[in-house]
């Protein structure tokens, strides 16, 4: 059975190894009352959590699309809105435990690694508070569940920098294709954990805006609407293409002139195809998407063409396209390919020859959002007004970083970002020229999000 936190192991064992010594120099008859009352002790409190961890590992996570991500909000109701919690209530503490369960697997030189530690005790005590959480049958009550939500959103932003950083301190002690898989799927997890919660938090403040009128059905009748809303909780229905190319774009120009200099050249970027495509999607997933590889294009066409001072830097070329089922993104730069010794690691997080430079500069970052929104980011510069609440940006810091800031996490997270609803990222490099990225996101919204079972880590 599992229950300790690794920072409590050796601390624990050590304890445990003292006491006996001590025991021993008691006698037989104080070995033996010793042991039972531990014994006993040990029954009625050290295990009880780890019964509840087995209870919640032996479920399937219930995944979920955008299209019933949105259910809950169209003619948003009380009962709905309590639905909608007790399912976030029941779900999250059951991914919570299979995620906990594939830590419990890593070899134990690698889940005492702090960092992995850390990120350990977070989730536990997220599981603990979460199982313990009554059923929701009151306004009240879910306006109580959801202060623990954005407690636990915020306790949280840590862990994506202590499993990176992590990872790289450990890449010698596990296989990298092992380590990579054990990270892709605590990504996904917890994209998965912070997309739901963050749904239902949305739809609670929509619910309780003085601007929201609950919808009453006409003779039995309920119309599916949004209360004239593009935004159901954090759904965006009218996805613009173009427009997420723009804002992704604008913002890594400024960054780059920031770092810079504000005279300093920087790309144009060209869109073409069918920029008008519209389609329902999480902003904050596809903007982080587009901001990456617009940051590395931009990036890698100033350190190749710009260092002689040309102001007239090849543009960066932006081909949207659209069939009936997917929009595709291909982002297309010059700014001379991947160098031969990254490529083969490009989609990887805890391999390639510049480790030490990624470990000092993800420790400049300590705090990430799977999502990269802040909910109630009340300093952003720029955002829309929703229900007379103020949405603040979904680009947050991390992708308000330097350009120069490389962390070695921007591709293989993309394509996290991508797969989870059932998307793909793929990069193509032509050697002393430029690259090519397809990106491919589902229009429809009708795809489950993808989650690892736990079966596919038996290895790990």
């Amino acid at each position: 059975m599992y229950r300790y936190a690794p920072s409590s192991l050796p601390r624990l064992t050590r304890r445990c190894n003292n006491t006996f010594v001590a025991t021993l120099q008691q006698g037989p008859a104080a070995i033996t009352a010793n042991f039972v009352i531990r014994r006993q002790a040990h029954s009625i409190h050290s295990w009880q959590p780890s019964f509840a961890l087995e209870e919640h590992v032996a479920r399937d996570a219930r995944p979920i699309s955008l299209r019933q991500l949105t259910f809950y909000g169209r003619n948003l109701t009380l009962d709905r809105l309590l639905d909608s919690a007790n399912y976030v209530r029941t779900e999250l503490p059951t991914r919570l435990a299979h995620r906990i369960r594939d830590m419990q697997r890593l070899p134990y030189v690698v889940v005492t690694n702090p960092n992995v530690s850390k990120v350990y005790e977070k989730y536990y005590n997220s599981f603990e508070l979460l199982r313990k959480t009554p059923e929701i049958t009151t306004s009240e009550g879910n306006d109580e569940f959801c202060q623990l939500i954005r407690r636990m959103l915020t306790e949280n932003l840590s862990v994506i920098p202590d499993l990176a950083i992590g990872a790289l301190e450990c890449r010698d002690f596990v296989p990298a294709a092992e380590l990579d898989s054990f990270l892709r799927t605590m990504l996904k997890s917890r994209i998965s954990r912070r997309t739901i919660a963050e749904q239902h938090v949305a739809l609670t403040d929509t619910y309780n805006s003085p601007f929201f009128f609950p919808h009453v059905p006409q003779n039995g009748v309920s119309r599916d609407h949004t209360n004239g809303a593009d935004f159901v909780g954090e759904v965006f229905l009218k996805c613009n293409a173009r427009e997420v190319v723009e804002k992704c774009g604008k913002l890594c120009q400024y960054l780059s002139r920031q770092a810079n200099g504000p005279d300093s050249p920087v790309p144009e970027i060209i869109i073409d195809g069918h920029p008008e495509a519209t389609f329902p999607y999480i902003p904050s997933h596809l903007e982080y998407i587009i901001g990456e590889l617009l940051r590395n294009s931009i990036q890698a066409t100033i350190e190749r063409h710009g260092g002689d001072g040309n102001s007239n830097l090849p543009p960066i070329n932006v081909l949207i396209c659209q069939t009936a089922q997917y929009v595709i993104f291909r982002i297309s730069d010059q700014g001379g390919g991947i160098p031969q010794d990254i490529f083969p690691h490009i989609w990887s997080f805890s391999k390639g020859p510049r480790r030490q430079k990624q470990l000092q500069n993800i420790s400049l970052v300590p705090t990430m959002s799977a999502t990269l929104q802040e909910l109630f980011h009340t300093g952003a510069k720029e955002g829309t007004i929703e229900n007379g609440k103020v949405r603040g940006t979904s680009l947050a810091p991390l992708s308000h970083r330097p350009p120069n800031l490389r962390l070695g996490l921007g591709l293989p997270l993309s394509r996290v970002y991508a797969e989870y609803w059932a998307g793909s990222l793929k990069l193509h490099s032509l050697a002393s020229y430029g690259v090519d990225t397809i990106l491919q996101i589902n229009k429809l919204g009708n795809n489950l999000e993808r989650l690892v079972e736990r079966r596919n880590l038996d290895g790990i």
